[in-house]
This record gives structure tokens, C-alpha cells and sequence, in this order.
């Protein structure tokens, strides 16, 4: 589940806070780990409040790799920041205020990252994740400031996402799904015809059916989502497979979801064929391309404009792919339709 939540001036901070924290408790959250989500939200809001120019805060629940984990994503189009390593040390301010607001962020989170550049805005991620009552898992590295409790998975890649209904709306008629095995990753991007509940209806079915085929090839997992949209509006789909023993990426779309796959400077388009799935489509075929371990796919909805590009921002695309997906948004959303952008890479340390 994703909220968004304008947060411009400082009363709405609070809200911000209560609706992390119901979240967070509905999601199963322990009182601990509740507290450490009020916090770190008063936090990112607070900051978005004094600086931010069109600050918005995205909440999100989600489960990876056994963990019930809350993100926080706070985006603007304010200032920037012109030294983040300074900024997020204890004592520093430009406002008067103790200084302690990053620094704790980074503290209480189980991961963080601060994506900033001047002139154009700033975007900060924090998870925190619920703690296992019979965990065995030891501290190991991921993507970020900081990291703590994070089991083992080496066999998953780091995703990002950006989910959210048209403006107005309170159902999103887009969905994503993602199945990780040992060497292999799969993800599919749904967006049902036009948006609203019917829209939701179309998608989810594409979900169901990834799930339900999940150890199938793209081609095939399409062609069973085509059998069963048909009792509903149909909608744009596609799966993407990353086979990392292969080194080798198979896409299979029908419709307008765009998939991209970013290696250095190297920017590869993949191929999507024209129709509706569950309606009318023609042509399902996989198209094959190469994955390195320094690729990055992004996957989007037509809620984003196509023409956006991760190379026009200087060292974005080594971060943490919510960070990735959080700058697409925020600066390339058309706003008249829903909207999902997924970024996934291999797993990596921050640069900062």
C-alpha cells in the first residue's frame, strides 16, 4: 500500500505522522518499532516543511525478504542541498534549529539514502523494518547510509516503487507484482484501461495471474493474463524476467509500459507490441537483451512521460533505486493518470 501526502507548511506534519503510524500499526508494527516510524516521519516531514517547494510524502508498506518493512520517500522541487555529507551531521542547520534531523533519520532508520542536487530539490528514503520475534538473521550490508537486521538474501535484486492513483482518485487502476527465486527476478507492471475501480479490477487480475504462473517464462505468463482479462476492461502489461546466471533480460509487453535498461551510458528501449490484454492482442513475443551487474531496469506506466532520462542527473543512478523511482515521479508525472514506476538493480553500497 501507498499514501501521498503533501506536506508544505508545518501543520501538516502531523498528519503526516498519523498516517505513517496508522500504517505502520495496521501493518503489524510492534510499539517500538511504531515510535521509530513516528519519529523518522516527523522528521522528513518537518525538513519538507521549512524547505521544501512542492514537498510531497510518500508512505509505503511492503514485505521483502521476510520483512514487514514502513518506507518513507520525501521529494520536493526546493533548493537542494549543497553538501549532504554536511547536512546530515548532528549540530548543523540553516534554520536555527538544533540541527538533528537528518542525523537521526539516518539513526533510527534500518536504511536511508539522500539524493540532492542544487537548484532542482531533494529526495530522502528511509525504511524501517519490523523485527522478526525469532530472528536469526545477523546485520549484513544493503543499499544505503545505514543498515541494520537485514537478513541474507544475495539472490534478491534492490527495488524501488512508485504506486499512486490518478489525483482525485482513491483507487489505483495500475498494479505491480515481483517474484524473486535463486538467479532469477521477475517483475510485471499492469495498467488497467482508463483508472478508477474497473481499471484496479483489470490490473489485479494481471496480478493474479503473474502469481499463479510465476515459474513460467514472460511469454507464457502474458498469454495466461490475456485468458484471464477477458471479463474485464483489459490493460497494458508487462513482464520482465532478470537472469543473472545468463546475464540476460526477456521482456514480453503488450501495450504501453515501458521498459528500460540503463548500463553506463547505454540506454536500451525494450520492445512492447501494440494492444490490450484480455482484448485484443495479436502478437506476444519475448525479446531478449544483456543484464551486467551494473545494469539498472526501470519499468513505468504511461502516468510518466517518456522522455525522462537518469543520465541528466549526475550520480543518480548508483543510489538506491526508491531514490531513482522517486526523481522519475517527481519530475516526470503527466498528473491526469495513474502511475507506477519500478527501478530494481543489483543489490550495492551507497556513495555517499
Amino acid at each position: 500500500m501507498m499514501i501521498c501526502l503533501p506536506v508544505t507548511e508545518v501543520s501538516e506534519v502531523a498528519q503526516a505522522r498519523r498516517a505513517a503510524t496508522e500504517l505502520a500499526r495496521r501493518f503489524g508494527f510492534n510499539e517500538l518499532e511504531t515510535g521509530k516510524v513516528a519519529l523518522v516521519t516527523t522528521e522528513v516531514a518537518t525538513n519538507l516543511s521549512k524547505h521544501a517547494t512542492k514537498g510531497q510524502l510518500l508512505i509505503h508498506s511492503f514485505t521483502q525478504a521476510g520483512l514487514k518493512t514502513i518506507e518513507l520517500l520525501a521529494l520536493d522541487k526546493g533548493p537542494g542541498i549543497n553538501n549532504v555529507t554536511q547536512c546530515i551531521r548532528d549540530g548543523y542547520s540553516t534554520t536555527g534549529s538544533p540541527g538533528t534531523g537528518l542525523g537521526a533519520v539516518i539513526r533510527i532508520s534500518s536504511l536511508s539514502d539522500i539524493y540532492s542536487i542544487p537548484g532542482m530539490g531533494t529526495a530522502v528514503v528511509a525504511r524501517i523494518h519490523s523485527q522478526p520475534s525469532d530472528s536469526q538473521f545477523p546485520v549484513s550490508s544493503f543499499v544505503g547510509l545505514h543498515s541494520q537486521t537485514q537478513p541474507p538474501s544475495s539472490q534478491d535484486l534492490d527495488l524501488g516503487v512508485v504506486c499512486l492513483p490518478k489525483l482525485g482518485e482513491e483507487i489505483c487502476g495500475d498494479a505491480w507484482a515481483v517474484d524473486q527465486r535463486p538467479g532469477r527476478f521477475l517483475l510485471m507492471v499492469a495498467d488497467g484501461l482508463g483508472h478508477g475501480p474497473d481499471a484496479a479490477a483489470a490490473a489485479q487480475k494481471a496480478v493474479q495471474a503473474f502469481h499463479g504462473h510465476a515459474a513460467q517464462s514472460p511469454a507464457e505468463i502474458l498469454t495466461k493474463a490475456h485468458l484471464a482479462l477477458r471479463a474485464t476492461r483489459g490493460a497494458a502489461v508487462a513482464v520482465v524476467e532478470v537472469d543473472r546466471v545468463k546475464e540476460e533480460v526477456r521482456f514480453c509487453g503488450v501495450g504501453n509500459i515501458s521498459g528500460t535498461i540503463l548500463t553506463g551510458k547505454k540506454s536500451q528501449g525494450m520492445v512492447s507490441h501494440n494492444g490490450i490484454v484480455g482484448q485484443e492482442a495479436r502478437k506476444i513475443r519475448e525479446f531478449h537483451y544483456p543484464w551486467a551487474a551494473d545494469a539498472l531496469l526501470v519499468l513505468h506506466s504511461d502516468g510518466l512521460a517518456t522522455r525522462w532520462s537518469v543520465e541528466a542527473y549526475s550520480g543518480l543512478a548508483v543510489r538506491s533505486p526508491s531514490l531513482i523511482a522517486g526523481v522519475l515521479y517527481r519530475d516526470f508525472s503527466r498528473g491526469r493518470d495513474d502511475v507506477t514506476v519500478v527501478a530494481a538493480k543489483e543489490p550495492s553500497v551507497s556513495h555517499l
